[in-house]
């Protein structure tokens, strides 16, 4: 291994051993002194063992689960909410093994505050020590530093779409030393180095040692050539990459899986299909829909009861079938807002709809009318947070008039979404506006994590309070 790649080698690993030294200092440390303020107060923590020996079960645990999901803070690319995400998840996961053992062993009595308090402490403690170490790293990449030397072989446009990713970030670490190709290619960037045809990569490879990772976007045609160069790097310790190019046939981003020992591209990578991440988004509708039916729905019903039915004649809900999970039709409920009408599930309300009471309008601006279908989501029907349900004539409609419309419908509708908070709530005049409506359900289930679900749910409150002009 030369000189470059242990360098990087071990600078990954420093990152990796300042973490796991970090969070393993906040999780003893808060134990100790979160059970010292706990037992001054008169809260006993019953413990049942030496505190040395509570302090070996923390840590043991702690690695468990360390190396089980290890870390995302050193990755060249990886964004706040990525790192948070993660510690989340770890920190989730730590409170399983840990309440286990400490049960199972008879180590200490759980106490609900004691136990609770713990928890959100090494969260917050193991988010301000990664992303304080995710700081110093970016800037210790800006200056040189913990660098990766990489070569390009080919100058296609997914060559030169990789080359923005690595290099419009300095922090990213990356430093591209040009590109081979049969040719040079002038819609390369500018100042990017011609470095010469691919029969001379290996004659610069022998030259240039510090070069530790090359990215082949050569076409299937030339496989003589890139069988060569992978027999090259395999051989001297160079990390070899294939870039398809997928650009021919398709425009979004595609995602490589395995099916036994095939590799096979997807064109989404849906988190939610995975079994952990459906049982958390479910485990949080069940419980979030659950506290709220039991305790303020009931009020809100009977306000809403004895209002509509002093102000309109009709029912108080509202029942209409709409599209859910894998375009699976269900009744979705809503407070009654407008006057019985034969436009119900045809037309969207507009800003100025007659059908709509004053009452109506009241519910509709902050939103009343939608808490019902908390109910929905304790049905399983809908989730608290996911893309809008659509009435069955909209579904039908715009599934030919937008491309890629049913995407949304891999996932359960919700009662808020992203496209929601970002602008595309309530009526939409234009075909542009549900094109942006879907691209935003889109992202949503690309990039779905409970933290995003969270904000959304923060910013759906925070909008209510403030005011949202789109909701009529």
């Amino acid at each position: 291994m030369n000189s470059s790649n242990n360098s990087l080698w071990r600078g990954n690993n420093l990152i990796k051993s300042c973490i796991v030294v970090g969070d393993l200092v906040a999780c003893n440390g808060l134990f100790w002194l979160l059970r010292n303020v706990f037992e001054s107060t008169g809260y006993n923590c019953m413990l049942h063992v030496e505190a040395t020996k509570i302090f070996i079960v923390l840590t043991l645990c702690y690695m468990v689960v360390a190396m089980k999901l290890g870390f995302v803070t050193h990755r060249r690319k990886v964004y706040a909410y990525q790192v948070v995400t993660h510690v989340l998840k770890t920190v989730v996961w730590y409170a399983i093994v840990l309440g286990i053992v400490i049960t199972l062993g008879e180590i200490m009595k759980l106490r609900t505050w004691f136990f609770a308090s713990y928890l959100i402490s090494c969260l917050l403690a193991m988010v301000i020590l990664r992303i304080s170490i995710r700081m110093v790293v970016k800037r210790m990449r800006v200056s040189g530093r913990n660098g990766r030397q990489v070569v390009f072989v080919g100058s296609q446009r997914n060559m030169r779409e990789l080359y923005h990713e690595m290099m419009d970030d300095s922090a990213n670490g990356y430093r591209v030393a040009g590109y081979f190709d049969f040719e040079r290619n002038e819609e390369f960037p500018e100042g990017v180095l011609y470095l010469g045809g691919p029969e001379e990569v290996e004659w610069y490879l022998k030259a240039n040692p510090e070069v530790q990772y090359l990215f082949c976007g050569l076409p299937s045609k030339d496989s003589k050539v890139i069988v060569r160069i992978i027999d090259y790097c395999e051989n001297h310790l160079v990390h070899f990459y294939s870039v398809p190019n997928v650009h021919n046939y398709l425009q979004n981003r595609v995602h490589l899986n395995m099916i036994g020992e095939v590799p096979v591209l997807s064109l989404h990578n849906l988190a939610l299909e995975r079994p952990e991440n459906k049982i958390l988004k479910r485990a949080f509708d069940i419980v979030f829909s659950l506290l709220f039916l039991c305790t303020l729905f009931p009020f809100v019903f009977v306000l809403v009861a004895v209002v509509t039915k002093l102000t309109m004649p009709g029912p108080i809900f509202f029942r209409q079938k709409r599209n859910g999970l894998n375009d699976k039709e269900f009744y979705c409920l809503k407070f009654r807002s407008m006057k019985v009408n034969a436009q119900a599930d045809t037309a969207q309300a507009s800003k100025n709809d007659p059908r709509k009471t004053r009452w109506g309008e009241i519910m509709r601006k902050t939103s009343i009318d939608e808490l019902p279908q908390f109910i929905n989501v304790l049905l399983g029907d809908m989730s608290v947070v996911g893309p809008r349900p659509h009435m069955l004539k909209h579904t039908e409609e715009y599934s030919r008039l937008i491309n890629k419309y049913m995407v949304r419908h891999f996932v359960k509708p919700g009662i808020t979404g992203w496209s929601q908070v970002t602008g595309f709530r309530g009526e939409t005049k234009e075909l542009k506006d549900m094109e942006g409506r879907i691209r935003g359900d889109i992202w949503y289930l690309e990039h779905w994590s409970f933290m995003l679900d969270l904000y959304i749910i923060y910013k759906t409150v925070a909008n209510v309070f403030k005011g949202d002009k789109q909701a009529y």
